[in-house]
Parts: C-alpha cells; sequence; structure tokens
C-alpha cells in the first residue's frame, strides 16, 4: 500500500477511502472542495474538515485488493 499525494491532477472522489495525516487514520471521503481547499471525512462515525495538504490517497497494489469468489446457486447446487 503506498500513499500519494493530493496534487492539481490528483483529486479525491467522494466515497473513496483517503489517509488522514495527523490521525493516522483511513477515513471515508465526504467532500472533496479544491477552490475552498478542503476536504470533508466520516470517520468513527463523525464528520470533520481538514484541508487538502493533510490527506493522501491510497494506492493499493494487486495482491493488497481483497478477492471474492461467487457463490453458486444454492437450490441446484451449482
Amino acid at each position: 500500500m503506498e500513499f500519494i499525494e493530493i496534487t492539481e491532477d490528483v483529486k479525491a472522489t467522494p466515497g473513496e477511502y483517503i489517509y488522514h495525516l495527523p490521525t493516522k487514520q483511513i477515513v471515508l471521503c465526504g467532500a472533496f472542495n479544491r477552490s475552498n481547499n478542503m476536504i470533508r471525512a466520516l470517520s468513527q462515525g463523525k464528520l470533520f474538515t481538514d484541508t487538502i495538504a493533510n490527506f493522501k490517497k491510497i494506492k493499493l497494489k494487486s495482491g493488497d485488493r481483497l478477492r471474492r469468489s461467487a457463490a453458486g446457486c444454492k437450490g441446484c447446487g451449482m
């Protein structure tokens, strides 16, 4: 897992998980506003607002992603 700086060409989208540097937590992005230089995020059930510089995007490697297998039909056993 790598952390990427959020710059002018990199944007965080609402619903995306990002890293908050001061609290050292992975939070859920709720709003991204470059004109006001702020991100609103959800952490531990509470919304908070902080500057964009205090957040980083999370880049996952292919091995870091969770893989789920599809379950078959329960009725016919396939």
